[in-house]
C-alpha cells in the first residue's frame, strides 16, 4: 500500500477491530464469570432460606409441608438425612447423588452437568442445584448484551475514523492538486496553509527549491539578456576596427589600427569574463551553496597576490594597512571575488604611482571591508548608481564593462552585507566599505 491514507485507514481500522474483539472477549468473560458468582450466591441464599424453615428436629413428620408435585429443572432442591434417606425433593427424577461434598461442586447427572450446594442443618443435608445448561444460556444472554453496545460502536468509531483522516489528509491532496496543474513555468510557491506539522516540512523545502530554481532561470534570463544587449558593441567596435587596419595605407597607421584592435579585443575578452564571473555567481547563489567559516585577513593576501602584477605594471602601492583576525560565513571564492574587484576597479581609476589600501577591522555590529585609492573619487550622487550593472562613471578612456561594483553588490547581498561608497579620509580618493553582519 503506497497510498498514506490507504495505509492509516488499514491499520487504525484493523486496530479498531481486534481492540473490539478483545474487549468484546474480556467482557464477555467477565459478565460470564461475575453470572456464575450471582447464581452461586441465589443457590446459597436459597439453602439458607430453607434451613431456617426446616423443624429443629429433623423428623419426617415435620416436612410434610415441603412435599412438591410440581418440577422445577431450573432450581432442584433435596433434603436428606444423614443416613442417606431423601426426604424431599423439589423435582422427581432429579438422579442426583445421595451423598454430595459440602459447600460447591459440579456433578454430572441426567446427561448434563449440574452447579450443586450442599450444606448441612442439623441431622439433615440441604442440596440446591441448578443445571449448568440453563446456567449458561442466560448468562450468555446477559453477556451479549454488554457486548452490544461494542458491535454497534464498533462500525460507528471505523466511520469517524475514516472521516478523521480523510479529513486531515485534505490539505495533502489539495498541495497535490495544486503540483499537478500547474504550468511548468509556474514557480510560485505552494499554500501552507492548513498543513499537518508532519507535511508542513516538506512543503516548505518544495518552495525553497522552487525559489532556486526560479532565481537559477532569472539569472539565466539577465545573462542572455545582458549578452544579447552588451557585447552588441563591442563586436560592432571590434568590426569597425578590424575595417580601419584594412583600410591602413602605411605602417604607422597600420600600426595604430592593430594597438586599437588589440585594445578592442582586451575589453571584450575582460567584458565576457566579468558577464560569465556575474552569471557564475548567480547560479552558485541560486543553487544554495554551502557556506563555510572564511578569514577575511588570508582572503585581502590571495586577491592582492592576484591584482599586484597589475599594481606593480602602474607602479600603485597595494597593501593591507589593517587586518584585524576576524572570520565572517560565506563562500570563500565568492569572497575573494568581492576583493578582487574592489582592487582591479581601485587600481584602474588611480593614477600612477598611487595608493590602495586594504582595512579590515572588527566592529561592534559586525565586520568592515575597505578599499581606499587616491583617485579622483566618485561624485555623491552617483555613489548609488555605480553599483548597477554596466553603468560607468568616470573618464571614458579608462577600460572597463561597468560590472566590477554590480559583482560586488550581488555578492555583498548574498552574504547578507551592505555596500557604502563614500570618500576616502585618508588618500582623497574612493572608499567602498563592505559591512558583514556580526557573526552568529
Amino acid at each position: 500500500m503506497k497510498s498514506l491514507r490507504a495505509r492509516l485507514l488499514w491499520f487504525l481500522l484493523a486496530a479498531i477491530v481486534v481492540a473490539a474483539g478483545i474487549q468484546a472477549f474480556v467482557a464477555y468473560r467477565t459478565v460470564l464469570d461475575e453470572a456464575d458468582d450471582i447464581f452461586d450466591h441465589h443457590m446459597q441464599q436459597m439453602a439458607l432460606s430453607l434451613r431456617a424453615g426446616l423443624p429443629p428436629s429433623g423428623t419426617v413428620g415435620g416436612l410434610g409441608n415441603l412435599g412438591a408435585t410440581e418440577e422445577n429443572f431450573e432450581f432442584i432442591v433435596q433434603v436428606w438425612t444423614v443416613d442417606g434417606i431423601l426426604i424431599f425433593q423439589s423435582a422427581s427424577h432429579a438422579a442426583l447423588p445421595q451423598r454430595a461434598v459440602l459447600g460447591f461442586s459440579n456433578v454430572q447427572a441426567r446427561s448434563t452437568t449440574y452447579r450443586v450446594f450442599s450444606m448441612t442443618a442439623g441431622p439433615l443435608v440441604i442440596q440446591v442445584a441448578q443445571d449448568m445448561a440453563a446456567r449458561r444460556r442466560m448468562a450468555g444472554s446477559l453477556a451479549l448484551r454488554t457486548v452490544g453496545p461494542i458491535a454497534l460502536a464498533a462500525p460507528l468509531l471505523m466511520l469517524v475514523v475514516w472521516w478523521v483522516v480523510s479529513f486531515s489528509l485534505a490539505p495533502v491532496a489539495r498541495v497535490r492538486r495544486q503540483v499537478a496543474e500547474r504550468q511548468a513555468d509556474d514557480l510560485s510557491p505552494l499554500s501552507e496553509s492548513d498543513l499537518p506539522e508532519e507535511v508542513r516540512p516538506l512543503v516548505h523545502e518544495l518552495n525553497l527549491l522552487f525559489d532556486r530554481v526560479r532565481k537559477a532561470f532569472e539569472a539565466q534570463k539577465h545573462f542572455v539578456a545582458d549578452a544579447a544587449h552588451e557585447l552588441r558593441s563591442p563586436l560592432a567596435a571590434l568590426k569597425l576596427q578590424v575595417q580601419g587596419l584594412q583600410r591602413a595605407t602605411d605602417d604607422p597607421t597600420r600600426e595604430l589600427a592593430v594597438a586599437r584592435l588589440a585594445a578592442g579585443i582586451d575589453r571584450a575578452t575582460r567584458l565576457v569574463e566579468q558577464m560569465l564571473a556575474l552569471a557564475r555567481h548567480e547560479a552558485s547563489a541560486a543553487s544554495g551553496a554551502e557556506r563555510e567559516e572564511v578569514g577575511l585577513p588570508e582572503l585581502a593576501r590571495l586577491a592582492i597576490s592576484d591584482a599586484i602584477a597589475a599594481a606593480q605594471a602602474r607602479r600603485i602601492d597595494v597593501g593591507v594597512v589593517q587586518a584585524d583576525p576576524v572570520r565572517v560565513a560565506g563562500q570563500a571564492e565568492a569572497l575573494r571575488m568581492l576583493l578582487r574587484n574592489l582592487l582591479d576597479n581601485a587600481i584602474k581609476y588611480t593614477p600612477e604611482g598611487g595608493r590602495v589600501d586594504v582595512n579590515i577591522a572588527a566592529v561592534p555590529d559586525g565586520v568592515e571591508l575597505s578599499v581606499d585609492d587616491s583617485g579622483p573619487g566618485i561624485a555623491v550622487d552617483e555613489c548609488e548608481r555605480v553599483l548597477d550593472r554596466f553603468y560607468r562613471s568616470g573618464e571614458p578612456q579608462v577600460p572597463g564593462s561597468g560590472l566590477g561594483l554590480a559583482i560586488v553588490k550581488s555578492i555583498a547581498d548574498l552574504h547578507g552585507a551592505t555596500v557604502r561608497l563614500e570618500r576616502s579620509a585618508s588618500l582623497g580618493g574612493l572608499r567602498v566599505v563592505v559591512r558583514f553582519p556580526a557573526p552568529a
